[in-house]
């Protein structure tokens, strides 16, 4: 079955810098698009960033732009999110979808960002 496991979130404080994970299984990993969403407290899910199977082509949320940099290796089966210059404001559930017909979600990595 589909499963896609993200790590690598934690607490940070400003400024800095976490790398997130996903592990996929369950599908031919380079046929998906890969994407990184957020959820912030009482919000809604929203897009971060996405990148396509090749990876040749990577899209971002405006306010992430020049600080995230989503990657993926298809070879490990495994997409990342790089953040850098992490604020308050990017405190959320990040979750890793695959959209191969279907959108498959992780269960989500925790980022916290606080002085």
């Amino acid at each position: 079955q589909v499963q896609l496991v993200e790590s690598g979130g934690g607490l940070v404080q400003p400024g800095g810098s976490l790398r997130l994970s996903c592990l996929a299984s369950g599908f031919t990993f380079n046929r998906a698009t890969m994407s990184w969403y957020r959820q912030a407290p009482g919000k809604e899910r929203e897009l971060v960033a996405v990148i396509t199977s090749s990876g040749d082509t990577t899209n971002y949320a405006d306010h992430v732009k020049g600080r995230f940099t989503i990657s993926r290796d298809n070879a490990k089966n495994m997409a990342y999110l790089q953040m850098n210059s992490l604020k308050p404001e990017n405190t959320a559930v990040y979750f890793c979808k695959a959209r191969i017909g279907y959108d498959y979600w992780g269960q989500g990595t925790q980022v916290a960002v606080s002085s």
